[in-house]
């Protein structure tokens, strides 16, 4: 431990707590995994929008504020 302080030190960067990083690394993971969700029902519900315009159920108009979605 007392090694890696030396290093921080010398490289003069902040050290920080193992506990800390496994805690901010748990975060990470979380949000990831609910970035992927919402992606994906972002994905899911284009799809529908695509499905619903091939059996005109909704306008074909471009969405407002939607660039480049079809």
């Amino acid at each position: 431990m007392e090694n890696g302080a030396l290093k921080g030190i010398k490289a003069e960067e902040e050290v920080v707590a193992v506990s800390e990083i496994k805690i901010l690394e748990k975060r990470v993971r979380e949000l990831e995994r609910a970035l992927g969700r919402i992606t994906l029902d972002n994905e899911i519900l284009k799809e529908a929008i695509r499905i619903g315009r091939k059996k005109k159920l909704i306008s074909q108009k471009p969405l407002e504020g939607l660039e480049n979605f079809q």
